[in-house]
């Protein structure tokens, strides 16, 4: 019966692991989606624009990399660039020199940039690429397992499309409203065209 159990966990990690690199950052939709102009790739998150309700951001919580829960509601009132993300996507890494930037200038005015870092291994082995790649904006990861899947999956509903590849960026005002979403690298200048009206 053990055996069962730990063996019936072990493909369901691999399951899990395998639909993250089918429909993850090697499906090439990312990189696709860089290459459009961002008049075009960038969508908003609300399909109509006349509709007066737009998409309220979920709440969650993760744990930083110290182990501190941080909740999404905690950055009400901030204009907030939530991007999910892993250490081992290639697109990814190409727009962390821009969050770098683009936290370095303008968090002052409000705004926070917030990594979830998803199947990445442990807070310690984040931490270290952090420290490597000069990440100065919080990275949030799981708390005990799986809740950054559940947080994606949330997010997937909340906005009606699926995450199916990272790096994926939503764009959120300071009352929490989602207004942007992203597939793919984006540079310095397409996020702070952006965000600019919101700061």
């Amino acid at each position: 019966m053990k055996y069962f159990k730990i063996k019936t966990m072990l493909t369901k990690k691999i399951l899990t692991l395998s639909l993250l690199i089918i429909f993850g950052c090697d499906n090439g939709s990312a990189q696709r989606q860089s290459s459009a102009k961002s008049s075009t790739a960038s969508k908003p998150a609300q399909k109509n624009k006349k509709q007066k309700n737009t998409i309220i951001a979920p709440d969650f919580t993760l744990a930083d990399l110290e182990g501190n829960l941080v909740s999404m509601n905690q950055f009400q009132g901030k204009v907030v660039l939530l991007n999910f993300w892993g250490t081992w996507c290639g697109p990814c890494r190409v727009e962390i020199p821009d969050f770098v930037k683009l936290s370095e200038k303008y968090k002052v005015q409000g705004l926070e940039i917030i990594g979830v870092t998803l199947t990445s291994g442990p807070p310690n082995r984040i931490s270290a690429f952090a420290d490597q790649w000069g990440i100065n904006y919080t990275l949030l990861t799981d708390i005990n397992k799986n809740e950054t899947q559940s947080v994606t999956a949330l997010y997937g509903q909340a906005t009606g499309e699926r995450i199916t590849g990272v790096p994926t960026t939503f764009l959120i005002d300071r009352d929490g409203h989602i207004r942007q979403k992203y597939v793919g690298p984006r540079s310095e200048d397409v996020f702070y065209k952006d965000l600019k009206p919101y700061l």
